[in-house]
């Protein structure tokens, strides 16, 4: 279960910082003690690894630039060990390549440095806020489109009956068309409504993220109508056929 973010009764959130910059760690930690968060450091990969592993943490501040793991490596294998901790990297490797690396593998977002201090704390606050346990009510707990089904509460996805495994990644992208059945979602509102970040307008990893969801949703289910639909020119569309 995710830590809160306010109220008197409420757990703080825990925030691991990975830097091997000190001074710039140490800013990190401070800064995430100010918004009342607990915050840890360390300076290597394989440190990073370790304690993901072994400790909760509710987000992740990410340098990919490290001495012996990079950060994309240490994506690479806390992801493989099923931790799906949101993860903010920090880069002074600003090429489009590069940012879209860092989120295929499974990164919430990226912030290049140098970077305002303020920024990357908001950018962690926005992705706590994401991953805090929603508890809807009523009918708002389990979203319907044709004959798949999505409960926001247990994160379980299921079409004609069969169970779905989705990423978390994957989780949320879905969910947002589930909210929006029938509409016609660009790159841009997907882009921003689920990444915070437009990356200059590339829409490389929205079609990456529907490409997945369309082989777990579709593409098994050869006897079922297609639901993901694309519009050309405006984008995608989640629908059931009649």
């Amino acid at each position: 279960m995710n830590a809160t973010l306010t109220g008197a009764d409420t757990v703080p959130a825990r925030v691991l910082i990975v830097d091997d910059e000190a001074n710039l760690a140490e800013l990190l930690v401070m800064a995430c003690q100010v918004k009342g968060w607990e915050a840890a450091s360390v300076g290597t990969g394989r440190d990073a690894v370790a304690r993901a592993r072994n400790e909760h943490f509710d987000a992740i501040v990410l340098d990919v630039m490290l001495p012996d793991l990079d950060g994309f490596a240490v994506i690479e294998k806390v992801r493989g060990e099923g931790i799906d901790t949101p993860v903010v990297f920090l880069s002074a490797r600003d090429e489009v390549d590069d940012r879209l690396t860092g989120l295929r593998l499974g990164g919430d977002d990226y912030v290049t440095k140098p970077f305002n201090l303020d920024e990357v704390i908001a950018r962690v606050e926005a992705r706590l806020r994401r991953s805090a346990p929603v508890i809807p009510s009523g009918d708002e707990d389990l979203l319907r489109v044709g004959d798949l089904e999505l409960d926001v509460r247990s994160h379980e996805v299921s079409r004609a009956g069969h169970p779905i495994d989705l990423t978390a990644r994957e989780f949320e992208v879905l969910l947002l068309f589930m909210r929006n059945p029938r509409a016609v979602l660009s790159k841009a509102q997907i882009l921003d409504r689920v990444w915070d970040y437009d990356f200059g307008g590339n829409g490389n990893i929205v079609e990456l993220y529907v490409s997945y969801l369309r082989k777990k949703i579709d593409a098994p289910f050869e006897d079922l109508p297609n639901l993901f639909h694309t519009k050309r020119g405006a984008g995608y569309i989640l629908r059931a056929d009649q």
